[in-house]
């Protein structure tokens, strides 16, 4: 059982003024593996309080100060690998090779990612007779997911210092231990009273009670478009800044040069990931009809090569949902594709065989899925793949670009003017070609519903800050 039933207000770890806790589950056994406070609006004020007292001293640090608090953090991140790595195999059922090589590498990174970009950020420009100069936004409301634990915390958290704000962070209530862990690490570090704040709780009260709180600046916001679209209505009154990365519904356009087998195993590695929770997930398929029998047939063949079970199991790929809920989000979205007109090719509903207990989906697969088919359209957030063909170019980057997300995109082929061509065309803020690898230096976000701003890099720094312009001063 883990123990983190308080809060971290003002650089100490406090009771909660409410009594009401929340059981935190673990998803591959069904058994509760600690618990959380829920926080209260007064919890809430008092972390709001001690960042805003915090931020004029903090605002006014050096690059360098910042960059080597940064690092220190990111030193205290990695002593504590392990124990990120069991916690977050607890808490979420990612399996461990996963979350060693990724959930927890990408929280790394982005810490040692922000250090360095800081020291050579410029934070004032001379122009032709002003001088631009960049503020810390203030007091900023960070309000995390669920299926990356660390990498989504850290991403905002590194910014935001980078930048000279203070914050308050509300982590998922599913999976707040490797948030807290953090904390420990932050506190480790030496990270200055007041200037990182955490509250537990419910998005209905500490969420909420950030995105429309009157002392809070900026609001930074992870998940759905349903809730992004209530941070919003909060936020207005005070026309607060707001940044949103919401969901998405990423195309993998296969070209007809591809090597099937290639484009069928990367097919199946974006849906058999983190159990498909990953919002740039590629969960529709866009295949040419001359080559469609092919890759359903490697489809078939490689899916066995991508074994679900015991996320503590090296050889396990794909672990469970994050939650009965998302069990049952999953499933219903199956039945809803047997019962369209779609061809099931693989998987379905329940659990598969010998995973009886744990929120285990079966990795599942539809071909002649029409392009407006709700599967096609709307997000899963589970091991569900769509296969759509097309007879040209324009109709694929026409089906790529043909719903309300635009967040990540994938191409699979050989010809390098048709990737090129493809990956320029897609209404997509990230697209990758190939073998592709992230890069922590450049922007993350989406098109149309899929948010507003951008993390990672320099860009994710300037989310956090205010623009200037000072003219007329003596020469």
């Amino acid at each position: 059982m883990y123990n983190y039933i308080q809060h971290y207000i003002n650089g100490q770890w406090v009771d909660s003024t409410g009594n009401e806790k929340i059981d935190v589950i673990n998803p591959a056994t069904e058994e509760k593996i600690g618990e959380i406070s829920s926080g209260t609006k007064e919890d809430l004020d008092k972390a709001v309080k001690a960042a805003r007292a915090a931020f004029p001293a903090f605002s006014q640090t050096t690059k360098e100060e910042r960059a080597a608090l940064l690092d220190r953090i990111a030193d205290e991140y990695e002593k504590r690998k392990n124990k990120f790595i069991e916690i977050i195999i607890a808490e979420l059922g990612s399996p461990v090779t996963f979350t060693t090589n990724v959930q927890y590498q990408m929280g790394l990174n982005h810490f040692r990612t922000a250090a360095k970009l800081v020291r050579d950020f410029e934070f004032t420009e001379k122009r032709e007779n002003s001088l631009v100069q960049k503020d810390a936004i203030g007091v900023a409301g960070l309000i995390t997911p669920w299926n990356f634990p660390t990498n989504q915390v850290s991403t905002k958290l590194a910014s935001a210092f980078a930048a000279g704000s203070t914050v308050v962070l509300k982590p998922s209530e599913e999976t707040p231990f490797a948030a807290m862990l953090l904390t420990e690490a932050m506190e480790a570090a030496g990270v200055p009273e007041g200037v990182f704040n955490l509250v537990t709780g419910t998005g209905d009260t500490i969420g909420n009670g950030i995105s429309s709180h009157p002392d809070i600046d900026f609001v930074s916001f992870t998940g759905s478009g349903k809730v992004g679209t209530k941070i919003m209505e909060n936020a207005a009154p005070d026309i607060k800044k707001v940044a949103l990365e919401l969901g998405g519904k990423s195309p993998i356009i296969v070209l007809d040069d591809t090597d099937i087998d290639y484009a069928a195993k990367k097919a199946i590695s974006n849906i058999a990931g983190n159990t498909g929770q990953v919002c740039t997930a590629g969960t529709r398929a866009i295949v040419p009809e001359s080559i469609h029998d092919d890759f359903i047939e490697a489809i078939k063949r490689h899916l066995s090569e991508f074994p679900i079970g015991d996320p503590k199991d090296e050889s396990t790929f794909t672990g469970p949902q994050v939650s009965e809920k998302q069990w049952n989000t999953v499933q219903d979205y199956i039945q809803t594709g047997i019962d369209s007109d779609a061809t099931l090719v693989a998987g379905g509903t329940g659990k598969p065989e010998g995973l009886e207990t744990g929120y285990y989906s079966k990795l599942t697969v539809f071909t002649d899925v029409k392009p407006e088919d709700k599967i096609a359209q709307e997000e899963i957030f589970g091991p569900v793949l769509s296969v759509i063909t097309y007879k040209d170019l324009d109709e694929a980057i026409d089906i790529a670009n043909g719903t309300i997300y635009g967040l990540a995109g994938y191409v699979i082929g050989n010809n390098p003017d048709t990737l090129t061509h493809v990956a320029k065309s897609l209404r997509s803020g990230r697209i990758t070609v190939n073998d592709g690898q992230s890069d922590f230096t450049a922007p993350f976000g989406g098109y149309k519903q899929s948010g507003i701003g951008r993390e990672w890099g320099d860009y994710g720094i300037e989310e956090f800050l205010e623009v200037k312009t000072i003219t007329g001063l003596p020469s």
